[in-house]
């Protein structure tokens, strides 16, 4: 299969805004948007997306994982570019009908459908910086992926930066790609100087997430991590884990924590990040101020790989989804 993200179904979901409505949603072959140079997104980046899967079961039906949750945060991503905000069963009607249509294309577990609904301005005026776009296009792509951990679940190096924030305090709870245009010339840096995959950001000590992904500190019995507020993403795979993990005995400790306290806890905790591409990636070496830092002993450890079973278990049907995240298509 292609590299992750590169391959796509031949069908698009779309609809636009214009004179105050939403027209009605299409299923439309996969080609190039036409648009005009002056287009607000172009100028102004107001854009903002969703990223999550749907998953074939061997009945032949598909399941798209938290479809709705998913919906309700794209909205509050629409309300905080001040885009038009899409109706939410409209939104939830073109993923379905996609998936409906491509469920052929859908990979058996562990590989999916990657779906990725994004909403841009379109409005024509390049001297509305200070405006918002009250003309806009929605669309929903549907990407075929592999198995992320298909060469085996090697455990990640952080460069921890303690002064960097990945986004502003007032869009960091937006998934916009200005957020992630913000965190890749960072990230490339600490690559190329240190060798890592992501960076943490901490502005101030403060540890907060990676540049496409939350954190979270793991131990036998308690899972540490920050609480949620607007300087960072409110990822699902984050809130997923945390449910299972509080069903399965863990303490569930959301709160804010500084570097110094990330680099003791680590001598006993494991580390990782969570997110929909990786679901639940070990951390196994941290790299602070030039020096190397294991995560225990460096290795992925056992608490990471059991809630990483225990949603993909939900997710692939091999567990009761006790918890509704499921939405049955075809």
């Amino acid at each position: 299969m292609a590299q992750f993200g590169t391959e796509f179904c031949q069908q698009i979901a779309i609809a636009r805004f214009a004179d105050g409505a939403w027209s009605a949603a299409s299923i439309e072959p996969l080609k190039p948007l036409a648009m005009h140079p002056a287009s607000h997104v172009f100028h102004y980046a107001s854009s903002c997306f969703e990223g999550f899967k749907a998953y074939r079961w061997e009945d032949g039906k598909a399941r798209i994982y938290r479809l709705h949750d998913h919906v309700a945060r794209m909205q509050k991503s629409a309300a905080s570019l001040r885009l038009p905000i899409p109706d939410a069963d409209l939104l939830a009607s073109m993923v379905v009908d996609l998936v409906a249509a491509q469920v052929d294309d859908i990979p058996s577990p562990p590989s999916s459908l990657y779906l990725r609904p994004t909403l841009i301005g379109t409005l024509e005026n390049i001297g509305a910086a200070a405006a918002p776009s009250h003309e806009a296009t929605l669309f929903v792509l549907a990407s075929p992926v592999g198995d992320y951990f298909s060469g085996g679940s090697a455990a990640l190096k952080l460069l921890v930066d303690d002064q960097r924030a990945r986004s502003t305090e007032q869009l960091g709870s937006t998934k916009t790609g200005g957020n992630y245009a913000a965190a890749l010339g960072p990230t490339l840096d600490a690559k190329q100087q240190y060798g890592v995959d992501q960076v943490l950001f901490c502005p101030n000590g403060d540890v907060q997430e990676t540049g496409a992904a939350n954190f979270l500190l793991i131990s036998d019995n308690e899972i540490i991590t920050k609480p949620l507020d607007s300087t960072f993403l409110h990822g699902m795979t984050r809130d997923s884990i945390l449910k299972l993990a509080a069903d399965l005995g863990y303490s569930i400790n959301e709160r804010n924590f500084n570097v110094d306290e990330l680099l003791a806890l680590v001598k006993t905790h494991e580390a990782a990040l969570s997110g929909t591409a990786a679901c639940l990636s070990p951390v196994g070496t941290l790299v602070y101020h030039g020096e190397e830092i294991k995560v225990r002993d460096g290795a992925e450890g056992p608490n990471t790989v059991r809630l990483r079973k225990a949603l993909q278990d939900i997710q692939y049907g091999l567990a009761e989804d006790r918890y509704s995240w499921l939405s049955e298509v075809g």
